[in-house]
């Protein structure tokens, strides 16, 4: 009998070694990015205090992303959530890419935030 690899399992055990080294301050919060089958979220989390600062998402509200694929969703949800953190007076963050690994949508997300004006 073939034994199936529960890949969210993977991916916490992953999000957990990840997490030992990525912590988020007041002057340097983290962001967090989730990635679902269908939608992507991203926050800016101050961890010291326990508080997210900003959040986007594909199912914020105005999100204008119907029609579009995933990747390109998802770089639209990273320039949502570069503006939103360069309005609550962000410049730097440190990049939680929740025990995905770095390629297609969280890539995209990650370069579009970068793009939108804010340093990892």
């Amino acid at each position: 009998m073939i034994k199936k690899i529960d890949k969210n399992k993977v991916r916490m055990k992953r999000h957990k070694r990840l997490r030992f080294n990525v912590k988020g301050t007041a002057e340097r919060p983290r962001l967090s990015v989730y990635r679902s089958e269908n939608n992507m979220y991203a926050q800016v989390i101050d961890d010291v205090k326990g508080v997210t600062i900003v959040a986007a998402g594909t199912k914020s509200k105005g999100f204008k992303g119907a029609g579009k694929t995933k990747t390109e969703q998802a770089t639209l949800v990273g320039k949502a959530i570069a503006e939103k953190a360069l309005k609550a007076g962000i410049t730097e963050v440190v990049f939680d890419r929740g025990g995905y690994l770095y390629t297609g949508r969280v890539k995209a997300l990650a370069d579009a935030a970068r793009d939108g004006g804010l340093k990892f």
